[in-house]
């Protein structure tokens, strides 16, 4: 996109497969990260443990002169207990003495590109503390995807005219309320309006979903499936989840 011309980048960040704080974003836009005898590093959080400067020099010149935004789908901060290792590590596999490395991986970075991690700042923490590069060489400004989405789809008045809110989600557990979507219809929704979510798994209880200002959540899963059957089948699946919402709080399903 910068070789064609770019001048904004809008970059969407969610799930990850890595956790560098983006720093193979940085080497790949030209920039060289080495340890205290001017080695290039490892890719990967191993290697930034031992990163003792950041070379800029030969950084594509479009990437510095370009205004960048990162919208993130969570508000997850870089490091800590609910950080970029913490939350999401697990996820692919890191066991607890990988955590506790990556996270001090991804400290040593913040701390060599002088980004100060103590006021937590929210959703430096997405796909892996990829924000956190694009900060500090960029001066890029993190803001929320769900609103981004919401402000150019007029979200809050059709809330605001709504007698049902239907949502979903593809798995509804705690992080679905760290700044994802649901979060958002959440704080959109006036107090009184149903809010339902129907979501492929539901690891929630009752209460939590209550506590988070849901009404119900509804899974797809009529039975035991696989994941395969249960995509095969999902419109399907979402019709009739969508028809037992509405028969929850008394709403006529259009053409069902």
């Amino acid at each position: 996109a910068l070789g064609a011309g770019a001048t904004e980048i809008l970059l969407c960040v969610g799930g990850s497969a890595t956790n560098d704080g983006g720093a193979g974003l940085l080497v790949a836009l030209g920039a060289r990260l080495l340890d205290s005898a001017g080695n290039e590093l490892a890719p990967g959080p191993r290697g930034l443990a031992q990163l003792d400067r950041v070379d800029l020099t030969g950084l594509f010149p479009a990437a510095r002169a370009a205004r960048w935004r990162v919208a993130v789908d969570v508000d997850n901060p870089l490091t800590g207990p609910r950080g970029a290792a913490a939350v999401f590590g697990p996820q692919k596999g890191a066991t607890p003495d990988d955590v506790a490395a990556i996270d001090a991986a991804l400290a040593r970075f913040a701390a060599v590109l002088s980004v100060d991690t103590s006021g937590a700042q929210p959703g430096m923490g997405a796909a892996g503390g990829l924000p956190l590069a694009l900060v500090s060489v960029f001066g890029a400004e993190v803001t929320p995807g769900a609103d981004l989405v919401a402000r150019a789809v007029h979200l809050d008045a059709a809330l605001g005219e709504a007698a049902l809110v239907i949502t979903g989600e593809g798995r509804l557990d705690a992080q679905s309320l760290d700044g994802k979507v649901l979060s958002r219809i959440l704080s959109g929704t006036p107090s009184g309006t149903p809010v339902i979510a129907v979501v492929g798994a539901l690891a929630l209880s009752a209460s939590e979903c209550r506590a988070a200002g849901l009404t119900a959540a509804l899974s797809i899963a009529q039975g035991p499936a696989t994941l395969d059957e249960l995509t095969a089948r999902t419109s399907e699946l979402l019709t009739e989840a969508a028809a037992h919402a509405c028969a929850l709080v008394g709403v006529t399903l259009v053409g069902g």
